[in-house]
């Protein structure tokens, strides 16, 4: 899967908020991705809102790789910031998603208490030499599994262990290793990203 991860204006330093937002729009297409190879491969998934709950799986487990994977490139203060707007854009995002199929409702509040709960859980499981480990996307797997339901359950968590996390992973590392080395603690304007 290919990202766009640099700015289009070039030398121009980007605020940890605008490279949250950006990084959420590049988390929300590796999900879609992820649901739609899971369909592809065969894997049903039976409405739209089954479709955004395993996103939302998705999602988490994104956000707090990404989390982890930025404390070693940025102070806490910076750190903060950027996981606040990234979770912010993301719960905007699944806002509106969740009202266009499922009507008015808070979805920002549960979205929100998903990835704390899942984060929580999360820093249980470690990382191998930059990369989740074992149980790390195992716990993916069984979540992804959980909100699909019964029919292909045997396989969904390797499917999701074996393929689509690398799948995921990849692009992920690549946009952060752009962002955030365009990013500084300044604000900014939001500005299009290009290949």
């Amino acid at each position: 899967m290919r990202v766009k991860s640099r700015w289009n204006v070039k030398g121009k330093d980007r605020s940890l908020a605008e490279t949250g937002g950006a990084l959420a729009f590049i988390m929300w297409r590796i999900a879609q991705n992820g649901v739609l190879h899971l369909e592809n491969e065969g894997f049903q998934i039976d409405t739209y809102s089954q479709r955004l709950d395993v996103l939302s799986e998705f999602l988490a487990f994104l956000f707090h790789y990404t989390d982890r994977s930025v404390s070693e490139k940025l102070d806490a203060e910076g750190r903060e910031e950027l996981m606040t707007a990234l979770a912010r854009r993301l719960a905007d995002n699944m806002q509106e998603n969740r009202v266009d199929s499922e009507g008015q409702k808070d979805y920002r509040g549960e979205f929100i208490s998903l990835l704390n709960s899942r984060t929580d859980d999360y820093a249980e499981f470690s990382l191998y030499e930059g990369e989740p480990g074992f149980a790390f996307r195992r716990y993916l797997g069984e979540k992804v599994t959980s909100v699909m339901g019964p029919q292909d359950s045997k396989w969904i968590s390797d499917q999701v262990m074996d393929i689509e996390v690398p799948a995921a992973i990849k692009p992920l590392n690549k946009a952060l290793g752009d962002l955030i080395a365009q990013a500084n603690s300044g604000p900014g304007e939001d500005g299009p990203l290009s290949a």
